[in-house]
């Protein structure tokens, strides 16, 4: 069993307007999360500088960051970054630029015997769609592997109208209500699996940091062989 958990973390900024790391680790920590994908993680502008910094990340949990950035002072790749538990091999990874109005990525990173992709797709519609169908492009002319897809999804329809493009290659799961997260009303943070990975439990972590640390709570599952 691997558990995973996704966090769209806003720069660390939370409900309380405050930057805090050290609340965000604090989350992350508890979930225990064997793999995690972040988004917002970076500053947006000048240095993109990491809203997390390495050495707090490594001083707080159990985890490492796997290294996609271009800039130094930064962790992720368009505020993605990935994060497994310490001494997990890494076999090849890859950053893909997402096309639509605003910048947008996504990081694909190659495990032994699995594939994970974060990602934090458009607000608009019409963007989404486009960038689901370039990831599942991407994905199409790799290597197979199992692949699992976390992020936030920003789709606010039940039935992921706009996902169509995974639609025929991957189970789209939504763990719970986790945004806003004062009084969370729907699953913008979602997982996508392929046939060979079953979700075996999974939800929203709440405790008293995850309610105040962003405006997103973190979605988490654990995941087996189907």
């Amino acid at each position: 069993m691997t558990r995973i958990a996704s966090y769209n973390i806003r720069k660390s900024v939370g409900l309380d307007y405050r930057r805090d790391p050290l609340r965000v680790l604090s989350v992350l920590a508890a979930m225990d999360a064997d793999i995690v994908a972040l988004q917002e993680v970076d500053r947006r502008f000048g240095k993109r500088i990491s809203s997390l910094p390495r050495a707090l990340i490594a001083q707080h949990t159990d985890l490492e960051v796997v290294d996609l950035a271009l800039r130094p002072d930064s962790i992720g790749w368009h505020g993605n970054a990935i994060l497994l538990r310490k001494g997990t091999a890494v076999v090849d990874a890859h950053t893909l630029a997402l096309p639509g109005l605003e910048p947008r990525g996504a990081a694909v990173v190659d495990l032994a015997g699995l594939r994970v992709v974060g990602l934090h797709l458009s607000l608009l519609r019409r963007d989404r769609q486009a960038q689901v169908a370039r990831i599942a492009g991407f994905l199409a002319a790799l290597p197979p592997l199992p692949t699992l897809i976390m992020g936030d999804f920003n789709e606010w329809s039940r039935k992921s109208r706009n996902l169509t493009a995974l639609g025929g290659q991957f189970k789209i799961h939504t763990p719970g209500h986790s945004f806003p997260t004062l009084k969370p009303m729907v699953g913008l943070d979602k997982i996508a699996l392929s046939p060979e990975l079953a979700l075996e439990r999974g939800g929203v972590h709440s405790c008293k940091a995850a309610r105040r640390a962003s405006d997103h709570m973190p979605i988490w599952a654990d995941i087996r062989e189907a």
